[in-house]
Order: structure tokens, then sequence, then C-alpha cells
């Protein structure tokens, strides 16, 4: 099989993966999709992605990190208490999903090699997706822009929530940005992804995305700046823009920031906390507290988390956010270890984006985007595999005559 046709087949399967964890819940499309259809096609997708990747790599080559143990090891918690099914068949059923999905990122993991390639798999998917709400908004803004969600861009294709969209436009508005300050990308392709993609995130008025965004790439140039002219030029003149931003349009940018709420409602993160609040305060049992009370949909009392820390201790305890945190830094540890490189950079851009992200989205402790970023991050920071010196086979030496040898020399 050609590496050409196998990295095809490796960018499919990431592709996927992507298509996988969209979800099957969000806004009203313009055709209504049964959720049941959506779900068969995500799990679909899921089943696909594995099939794909063991078929390219039947022999099982993996590389093996701290990033895939500690994720199989949460598979443990997730297990322990999803068996008793007090969330129901449902908790079996995510638990088999995230082992499947855990699995496929073994499976391609062969490929992680500090390499860009999955950066630009990642690029190229979250991207499409977007071209379906462009278009979505295009076809029917009213159904992209409902009354509902407060004027906020949803999917009107795919149920896609503002959060959601907000979050890959963030992601790879980072990653192509610094595609572009380490020159592995021409700017007039960097401009076709990075324009349309600010033009969603500001629809979303999505804040959480943009917090991400900001402070995920300042953190991500600063470890560029001793290494590269390009990234000192662009930290500053981002640096003064900012500057001038703030000043001219604060107004605007404080009315967009707070999205008509009220103070009160601002700072407790739109009911978030009162959700925070009931979850810690609810009685638990001992093994609740250590193994969770099982996988499910990230809710508590009808009512979303919002909070990865949070819904991970909710689902899979105290194992599961000490497996989790260990993910986090693990990552973070290796990429501060790493010299400064691109790919460096674009591993810190990511880990911290779901580090800020995790404070008021769920996601980290089952099968998401945010695994796919991590696992992504994982890939940048894995060290190239050595080259396997080609074995010659011994060949026993002949015996050549001395008056040969003297023939020889003559």
């Amino acid at each position: 099989m050609g590496s050409d046709h196998t990295s095809k087949i490796v960018g499919t399967a990431w592709g996927l993966l992507v298509l996988n964890t969209l979800g099957s819940a969000g806004a009203k499309t313009i055709v209504p999709l049964p959720r049941s259809l959506i779900q068969m096609v995500t799990m679909g997708a899921l089943v696909a992605a594995f099939a794909l990747a063991l078929a390219v790599n039947l022999r099982l080559r993996i590389r093996a990190g701290a990033f895939l143990f500690w994720l199989t090891l949460l598979l443990v918690p997730s297990v322990i208490s999803s068996a008793d099914l007090e969330s129901g068949f449902g908790a079996l059923f995510r638990c088999a999903r995230l082992a499947l999905f855990v699995g496929t990122l073994w499976l391609l993991s062969r490929w992680w090699d500090g390499g860009l390639t999955f950066v630009r798999h990642h690029i190229r998917m979250y991207f499409a997706v977007l071209g379906s709400v462009a278009a979505g908004l295009v076809i029917s803004p009213g159904a992209a822009l409902p009354e509902l969600y407060g004027g906020r861009l949803v999917g009107a294709l795919w149920p896609l929530t503002p959060p959601q969209i907000g979050q890959y436009a963030a992601v790879i508005i980072g990653l192509t940005v610094l595609l572009v300050l380490g020159r592995r990308t021409d700017r007039t392709s960097a401009v076709v992804v990075i324009v349309p993609s600010l033009v969603l995130l500001a629809l979303t008025h999505t804040r959480t995305a943009t917090l991400g965004l900001l402070i995920g790439l300042a953190l991500a140039i600063g470890s560029l700046v001793l290494t590269s002219a390009a990234a000192r030029r662009f930290f500053a003149w981002a640096v003064l823009c900012a500057t001038v931003a703030a000043v001219a349009f604060s107004s605007a940018l404080q009315a967009w920031f707070l999205r008509g709420q009220s103070q009160e409602n601002f700072s407790n993160l739109t009911g978030r906390a009162k959700v925070w609040e009931a979850l810690l305060a609810a009685p638990r049992s001992t093994t609740e507290k250590l193994f969770g009370v099982g996988l499910g949909d990230k809710s508590f009392g009808g009512l979303p988390i919002d909070n990865s820390w949070l819904a991970v201790y909710h689902e899979q305890g105290l194992t599961g956010v000490a497996l989790v945190a260990a993910v986090i830094i693990v990552l973070g540890g290796v990429a501060l270890l790493r010299p400064p490189s691109l790919s460096r950079a674009c591993a810190i851009f990511l880990i911290s984006y779901c580090a800020i992200a995790s404070y008021t989205e769920a996601g980290l402790g089952d099968a998401s985007p945010y695994l796919l970023h991590l696992a992504v991050a994982a890939s940048l920071l894995a060290a190239p595999a050595a080259a396997t010196p080609l074995s010659t086979p011994d060949i026993p030496r002949r015996h050549v005559p001395r008056w040969a040898r003297r023939s020889e020399v003559t």
C-alpha cells in the first residue's frame, strides 16, 4: 500500500472521528433530522474510523505514550461506575463508545511522529464543518440565528450549538496563524481559513472560545519569540492592535462580551454556578465519590454541567478527575521540556485552549472534540521514530590463497 494512499486513509479515519464527536443535540435544523438518525451517523462514523485504522495497521504497530495510557486507564472508573446501571444502559453504551474511540487513537498513533500531519487533518475537517454552518447561514439566516439562542449562530444544517461552533472556529484560527508564522502555509490559504472563521466566531458570541484563542495564541507565540523573528513581529503588532481596539471599541467589545446579560447573570456564569453548587452539595456514597455514577449526558438535575472537571467528578469520580488531570499535566510538562519549534507551539496552543475551556465546557472525560485536540497535541509532542538500519546477512568470508592475493596486487 502506497504512502499517499495510507495517508489518505488515515486522514479519512481522523475526519470520521471528528464527525463522531459533533454530537446529536443542538438547534433545530432547516430540515428536521431525527436524533436517532444523527446518532446512527455519528456511531457509524466511529465504527468506520476504527475499521479504517485497523485496515492500515493490521500488524498493530503503535506508539506507546503517557497520553493514551492515561486515557485507557480512564475506562476503568467509567466501567466500574456504569456497571451497576444507575445511569441506565446508555452508560454502558457510552463506555463502549469511549473504548472504541481510544482504540482508534491507539491504532492511529503509529503515525504520530512530531510532524504537522494531524494538524492539517484537524484544520481541514473542522473547516468543512464550519462550511456547513456558513451554508446554513446563507440558506436560512433565521434558522441559523434563532431567538431561542439570543440571536447567536447555530448549525442550521447539522445541529450545532454556539459554543461548539465557537470552539471549532477558535481552534482552526489558532492553528492556521501558527502555520503562517512557521511558514508552513501560504498567506492566501490562511486568509481563506482565518477570515470566515473569525466572522463565524464573532456571530457565536462565545466568550470561552474567544478567551481560549487569545490566551492560547499568546502562550504559543510566546514560546517562539526567542527563536522566530516572524513571531516577534506578529506579537508586537497583535499587542498594538489589541490596545488600539480596546480603546477605540471598548463599548462595543463590552456589549459583545456581555451578550445583553445582567451583571448578576454574568457573575454566576449564565446559571452555571447554581448547577455546580447543587452538584457538589448532593449526597454521594464512597463508591460514587471514587468512581462516579456512570457515563451520562454531562447533566445534573436535567441541566448541563458545563464544566469538564465537575462532569468527570459526577460521572467518573475522583479517580477520573485524577486521570484527566494527569493527561493535562503530562502533556503540558512534555511541551515545556521540548525545545522551541512550530510543533511545540501548536501543542501548547491546543493544551492551553483545552485547559481554559474546561472551566465552562464539558468533554475531557469522554469521546469529544477536546480529546481530539489533545490527541493532536500528543502527536506533535511525539518523538520522531528512529530509522531502523537495514540489516545485512552475515556472509562467511572466503579464504583467498596467498598467491591469488599477490596476483591481485600486481
